[in-house]
């Protein structure tokens, strides 16, 4: 578990720095920073399993926005499935821009999760 939290505790850092350029970083750098700083206190033996649940919690409400939104997930998979997610860096189609952070989201949550089981498991063996 240690590498996991490591090797994601990185890649959430990266993708905090990457949205510097998104047109709202102020939403995504928080988001991705919460994940890193709970990822880097799980890699040294400390979870927390209350931040993990608040995550999980949050992120999927915002998911399930992004999946419903008029120009989400839902309707970039109906109306515009021929537009490549990984096309070009820059979205221009705001379906695309919803739909790379709807799955963005879905890793956050995954990785939340693994770590939320985690914490449970090690509560229920001490």
């Amino acid at each position: 578990m240690k590498i996991f939290n490591i090797i994601f505790c990185v890649l959430f850092i990266l993708f905090a720095a990457l949205q510097y350029n998104d047109p709202d970083p102020y939403v995504w750098m928080p988001i991705y920073l919460y994940a890193a700083a709970l990822c880097y206190l799980a890699a040294r033996g400390n979870y927390v399993p209350k931040a993990y649940f608040a995550g999980i919690v949050v992120y999927t409400v915002y998911a399930a926005y992004l999946l419903f939104d008029k120009t989400g997930v839902i309707n970039w998979l109906t109306a515009h499935s021929d537009d490549s997610m990984v096309q070009t860096m820059k979205a221009q189609k705001p379906w695309i821009e919803e739909s790379r952070e709807f799955f963005g989201l879905v890793i956050l949550i995954v990785v939340l999760a693994v770590n939320w089981i985690k914490s449970r498991q090690q509560k229920l063996v001490v």
